[in-house]
């Protein structure tokens, strides 16, 4: 059964664009990803929803789908009774692409300080702005860590 979502097109558009440059996905991935954000009660759509909404084919449909259930921003769902299987968004997405964020910003702090040990002609004025760096991933890696501890 075709199933359509209620959704405010200009919303829409807006995250489709985000998400596609954010999560460097192709249009049609970043279309299904927005469109099932508009899932409010995180019921799924089927294949076929997808199929149809998009009007696209089965293998396009199926290549967008793996690729967003391989990148965690699509979870299945298997409902009792039902032999096919939904998508909808990952609930637990923001946890993942926040700590992968602190992971980026830990590493490159570890890089600041490698590359402090390994330069032996240190300016003052270099040393000053690597630390205004690295004070600002600290500060960056405590705000994540504390909104995520909140969620």
């Amino acid at each position: 059964m075709h199933t359509t979502l209620k959704i405010d097109e200009t919303i829409f558009c807006s995250m489709t664009r985000l998400y596609g440059k954010t999560f460097n996905l192709p249009p049609l991935d970043a279309k299904i990803y927005a469109y099932l954000i508009f899932d409010f009660e995180r019921e799924g759509l089927t294949f076929d929803d997808l199929v149809e909404i998009f009007s696209a084919s089965k293998s396009s449909i199926s290549t967008s789908l793996n690729l967003l259930l391989s990148n965690n921003l699509l979870q299945e769902i298997n409902k009792l009774e039902k032999r096919k299987r939904y998508f909808a968004i990952n609930e637990d997405f923001v946890k993942i692409r926040f700590n992968e964020i602190l992971d980026r910003l830990k590493e490159e702090i570890k890089i600041i300080d490698a590359l402090e040990n390994f330069n032996i002609n240190k300016s003052e004025a270099m040393m000053k702005r690597s630390e205004i760096h690295k004070n600002m991933l600290e500060k960056s890696i405590h705000n994540i860590e504390n909104s995520l501890n909140k969620l």
